[in-house]
Parts: structure tokens; sequence; C-alpha cells
């Protein structure tokens, strides 16, 4: 056994875990492993030694002084160290008065021993240890995998994690020295290098530079940081280089907060594992209803050993084996398949609930457009081609974190256009850069803001071409010579990702509509939405009102998805049925969210809906087999046939049983088959 992997486990569910009253308090993955291996492989001598077995397989163990009693001090053992798991449990279900699946398991183990060491030393009969060891040891598996499938979840949640460097540069007297961001304390101050990623929350105490935030704000332009602005973990330092002073560290951050979540992840129930419940709810009355009517019966029409052996036979074939596995095995399987798919589901309800969706509304920035800046347009002055001002830009650019700048260096690189060396290069953080080319020329390439505040005035013929693009969204950068003369401007927008037209077309094929809600004007909407092809969008939506718009969807009953990123969708992620948060987005959204989609693929929206599909599908067949089972076998078992010479015996009750269980099994494994795979197109 693996025992680096087994502690880790311990250690998951050491803490949060005696918060909830569920009926897996106080268990843990390793304890559910080591009983059911225990269990197990004492399972096997009893099998061996019970006389059933031997009659079918036809052969005979080595017998020893005592050996009759093989399957009586195994099975007590068993009993009392596997089947108390599931006693205490029903004990807690009781009490609660919700009988449910851990009572009916309680009261098929119990009879089953009870009766078995009775027929031991006091009465004539047919001991049913085999029975009560398989029992316990397949019910013992189905828990193990039920919690196993939460603890898989939650080591998905190392990769958001990652988003967090482990070391940072702390200020030692003035110089920079590398440590773990585990040593950091609040109030020392930390060197941000341009390009890297910011280790804790703090202000900035020197240094000026854009900061990607879209990770946390959703927002795809750099945010502009100077002294006395806030910086928060897991965001990404532009150009210039920050001094910061730490203000929050490691379970306060933004992120750890993030971390948080996926461990209430799993701990909330399904809608059918609810149904399952009540399934086994109904079983327990039936049970104990036709139990107690079949002794009675036959201690009148036959004799009392018969009368109890047959009640003791309903009472044990009762116990759902099939049925205590046909959810857990399921959603073991489709959680771990949407880990590995990178959707970390927080709320089961919300993966069966996907595939009843008819409205899916985005947000645009981040979700369906990719949050980092394209050229969109290029204008040139008299005695300029496109090409110059582009290659001109692109050369002061080239070295550039920012996310314009590389932007432009990008089109630069498509188009193949060579780049000058610069010299005398100096960024103006927040503004621009400028420096000099060709060895003579000063050119700078700064924003609109820079034209403004150095009243430059703009050529006529870029200007109409400028105004419109700020009407549609897009940033301006100016290519300016000697500080004095604009001779061009380059025009970029947030770029639309591939994987959105994939996603549209594939939720319309589903026969789902599609609908984006953005801040932005609009124009930039109405671009957006047609590239697209959605069938409605809003725009210049203030972020408290885009919850409105949800409701605006849910009104003539429809079931909408929300898929978003940023702080200001946490109210329309809640108020939507589903909440998709597309990334590692940001503490509150994904707080909000139902499902958190880590790849940032707006693809694994139709993952979900897909997955949900199968996995519902499975669930639904799993249970119709389980209670299926016992619908025919219990009255078999209490006797209904015995005139016509058909009576069903505890061992073949139990194997008919143990069958149904693998049939369930292996019915859940076909969900892997089953799961649609990214890539596909429809």
């Amino acid at each position: 056994m693996d025992h680096s992997h087994h502690a880790h486990h311990e250690h998951h569910h050491g803490s949060g875990e005696h918060q909830e009253h569920d009926k897996h308090a106080d268990h843990s993955v390793a304890m559910f492993k080591d009983k059911f291996w225990l269990s197990l492989i004492l399972t096997i001598p009893v099998m061996a030694y019970s006389e059933m077995i031997q009659h079918w397989l036809n052969f005979t163990p080595p017998s020893f002084p005592g050996s009759q009693y093989v399957p009586f001090v195994l099975s007590t053992i068993i009993f009392f160290y596997g089947g108390m798991v599931f006693i205490k449990s029903a004990w807690g279900e009781l009490k609660a008065k919700l009988p449910g699946m851990m009572t009916l398991i309680s009261l098929a183990i119990i009879t089953a021993y009870v009766y078995s060491v009775a027929t031991q030393f006091f009465i004539e009969g047919e001991g049913f240890f085999w029975e009560l060891a398989t029992l316990v040891t397949i019910m013992l598996l189905g828990h193990w995998l039920e919690m196993a499938s939460v603890a898989k979840a939650e080591s998905a949640l190392d990769a958001i994690s990652q988003l967090l460097p482990d070391k940072a540069e702390k200020l030692v007297n003035g110089n920079p020295k590398q440590v773990l961001v585990s040593d950091l304390k609040v109030g020392d101050l930390v060197l941000i290098r341009p390009g890297s990623s910011i280790p804790v929350d703090g202000v900035i105490t020197e240094g000026s530079s854009s900061v990607n935030e879209a990770a946390i704000t959703g927002e795809s332009k750099p945010t502009s940081k100077t002294v006395n602005d806030e910086v928060v973990a897991g965001t990404i330092n532009q150009d210039g280089s920050l001094t910061v002073k730490v203000t929050k560290l490691g379970e306060d951050t933004a992120l750890a907060g993030i971390m948080r979540l996926v461990a209430e992840a799993q701990s909330s129930k399904s809608n059918v594992q609810v149904l399952a419940d009540k399934a086994a709810f109904a079983l327990t009355l039936i049970a104990i209803v036709t139990g107690v009517l079949t002794f009675i019966y036959w201690l009148v029409a036959k004799d009392a050993a018969f009368a109890l052996e047959r009640s003791v036979t309903v009472l044990i074939i009762a116990c759902p084996h099939a049925l205590g596995l046909a959810i857990p095995l399921v959603v073991s399987i489709s959680t771990a398949l949407s880990a590995r798919n990178g959707l970390l589901v927080r709320k089961r309800l919300a993966l069966e609930a996907a595939r009843k969706v008819d409205w899916v509304l985005f947000d645009k920035t981040g979700t369906l457009t990719k949050g980092e800046h394209g050229v969109t347009d290029i204008w040139a002055t008299k005695g300029y081609t496109d090409e110059d001002i582009l290659h001109l830009t692109a050369s002061l650019e080239q070295n550039s974190e920012h996310i314009v700048g590389k932007g432009i260096v990008n089109e630069a690189n498509k188009r193949h256009v060579h780049f000058d060396k610069v010299e005398d290069f100096s960024a103006l953080p927040g503004l621009g850069v400028k420096g000099r080319l060709h060895g003579k020329d000063n050119f700078t390439a700064a924003s609109h803001r820079y034209i403004k505040e150095n009243k430059l005035k703009v050529p006529a013929d870029i200007e109409q071409h400028s105004k419109q693009a700020a009407k549609d969204g897009k940033t301006e950068v100016y290519l300016i010579k000697d500080g004095k003369v604009v001779i061009g401007a380059i025009a970029l927008a947030d770029v639309i990702r591939e994987q959105s037209k994939q996603t549209i077309a594939g939720l319309k094929a589903e026969g789902i509509k599609t609908a984006m809600v953005t801040g932005d004007s609009q124009d930039v909407a109405a671009y957006v939405a047609k590239q697209l092809g959605l069938d409605q969008y809003f725009a210049e939506v203030r972020p408290e009102d885009k919850a409105n718009k949800v409701k605006e969807l849910q009104q003539s009953g429809n079931k909408v998805a929300f898929v978003g990123d940023g702080i200001n969708d946490a109210p329309a992620l809640t108020q939507a049925e589903i909440g998709l948060a597309i990334g590692a987005g940001t503490d509150v959204a994904i707080k909000s969210a139902d499902i958190i989609l880590v790849k940032s693929d707006p693809r694994d929206v139709l993952r979900v809906i897909h997955l949900s599909k199968a996995t519902y599908r499975k669930m639904v067949q799993n249970l119709a087999w389980a209670t299926g089972y016992n619908v025919l076998a219990i009255p078999l078992a209490a006797g209904v046939l015995y005139k016509s010479g058909i009576l069903l015996s505890p061992a073949v009750g139990a194997v008919l049983m143990s069958l149904s269980t693998v049939i369930v099994a292996i019915n859940a494994q076909l969900l892997r088959r089953a799961h649609y795979h990214p890539g596909h197109s429809h």
C-alpha cells in the first residue's frame, strides 16, 4: 500500500470533516480501504469453509480440529471490524428519523449474523456466514469508491494552486533575496520583476506597471498600477518592476479561497443519490413488512424453523448491494472523468441539471474572448504604409511584457515583418514606450492618454478611424515621431476564442439557445454576437445587472446556465440554475459557481452537458436494474412460488445479488466509453 498517498488523505479528511453531519462523518478513504481489504482477505476462508460453496464448487478444504468454526470466527471479525461502520451510521439515520441505505445494510447484516450464530450453536438450519462476509465486503467497497471519488476531485485542486509561484524575491536591506513564499510575513517587501506572477496580496510601495488581472477580475485590459494600489496573488505583472508590501498571505489570499471551495465541492449530495436513499427507505419498509408477513405466514403454514429461514432470506436479499453501489460508482466515475477533463464539480446537482438547460448565457471578456489583444486595424498618414507603421511600432515593442505590445509583436511576426534594433529604449509605464530606431529617428508608441497629456494633434485621416475604433471598444496605440508628429496608429481588440465558435455551434446542434452579456458598448457586442452567431446579446450591462439578465431569460420557465469568470459575475452565477466559472477565475466567482472549467475552454460547457446526460442515463439504468432485481427476488425469497417448487434459498439469493452488483459496476464503467471526448465538433 502506498503510504504517502495514504497519509495525504488522512490529512485531507482530518480537518473540515466534523462540521458536516453526513453519513461519512469521521470516515476516511484510508479507513474504508483498509477495512475493505481486510474483510476481503477474511472472506476467502469463510467461503472456502462454507458447505454451500463446497457443494457448488465440488471441493473440500483441508479440515482440522475446529475447522467447522472457521466461518463463524472470521465472520465475527468481519462483522465487528467491517460492519460496525454501517451500524453506527444506521444509528445516526434512525436518530434523525431518516432510515436509508445504512439502516437497510445494518438490518441485513445484523439479521444474517444473529441467525447464523443461532444455527451454529442453538437451532437447526443453514447459516449465512459467507453471505454476511460478502455483503460487508461489497458494501465497504462501495463506500471506499464513493469517498475516493471525492478525494480525486480534491487533487484537481492542485492544478489551481499552480497559479501561485512558490518562491518570491524578498527585499532584505534593499537587496532581493530568493525565499519561499511560505516564509514571507505580512509587512515584508517583495520585488516583482516584469513578466512574473505576483505571489501575495499586497500594496505597491514603489514602481508603476500594468498588471494583467484577467485570472482574478476577468478584465482583458491590463490595469495600470502605481504606488498605493493593491495587487492580488495569482495575477501577472507586465512591463514595470514593482516593490510590494505583503498584506495577505497563504490562507487569506483570494486564491486560497478557491482552494477551500473544492473541499465543499463533493460533499454536496446529488439528486439521484437522494433518489437512491428514497429507494433504500422504501426497500427498508418493504423488507421489514415482507419479512414479518413471511414469518407469520410460514409459522402458521409450516413450522418455526422454515418460517425463520424464509424471513431471514427476505431481509438479506432486500439488502441492496447493487443499489448501494449503483449511484456511488457512477458518481465516482463521473467525478474522476470531470476532474480529468478539467471540470471541477462543486455541486453534484448542477451536473445533473445540466442535461436540461435551455439557454446558455456567456459573459464576454475572457469567456467567449481570449482576454488578450490582437491587431484589428492599422492606419498610416501620407508618406507611410501600414507595413511601415507596424514595422516601426513592433520594433519599439519587441521586448514588451505588456499585453498590447505583445499583440503588436505577434501581428508583426504573423506578417513576417522584420524588426530593427532599438537604442536608448525606455518604458513609460502605463503609457507606452520610446526609443531610437535606425540610429537616427526618435519614436514613441503610446496610448491616447499620452496624446492628451502632451496635447499632440492627430491627423484627420487617422482621427476619423480611431474615433470609430474607440466606439468599438478597441485599444489604440499611436506612433509618434520625434515626440511631436503622429504618423500612424494601430487598433487592437480582445480576440474571440477559436473554441467559442465551436461551442456556440455545438450548443445549437443540441437545440440550446445562446446569449452574451457584456459591459462593452452596443457596437462591440453586436460585432462579437454576429461573428459567433448568438441568438441574443445584452450590451452595456452594469456588473450588478448581470443577474437580472439571467432572470429575464428564466422568466418563461427556461433553465439557464451562466458562464462567466469575474468577480462581477458572482450574482449571475448564483441566479442561474447552473453557474459555470471559466478558468481559475476569481475567488468570488468560483464561490458562486457550481462547476468550474479549469481549462478556460468554452467547449467545456458542451462537455458538461454531455457528461451530465451520460451520467444521468447510467444512474437511471443502474437504479432500475438494482430495484428491479429486488422486486423479483423478494417475493421469491418469501416463498410465493413455493407450491410450484420454486424457492429462493439465501445462497442463490446472495449469488444473484452479487451478480446484479457486478452488472451495475460494469455498466457504470461503460460511462468512460460513453463520455463525450474533446475535439469532436458535432
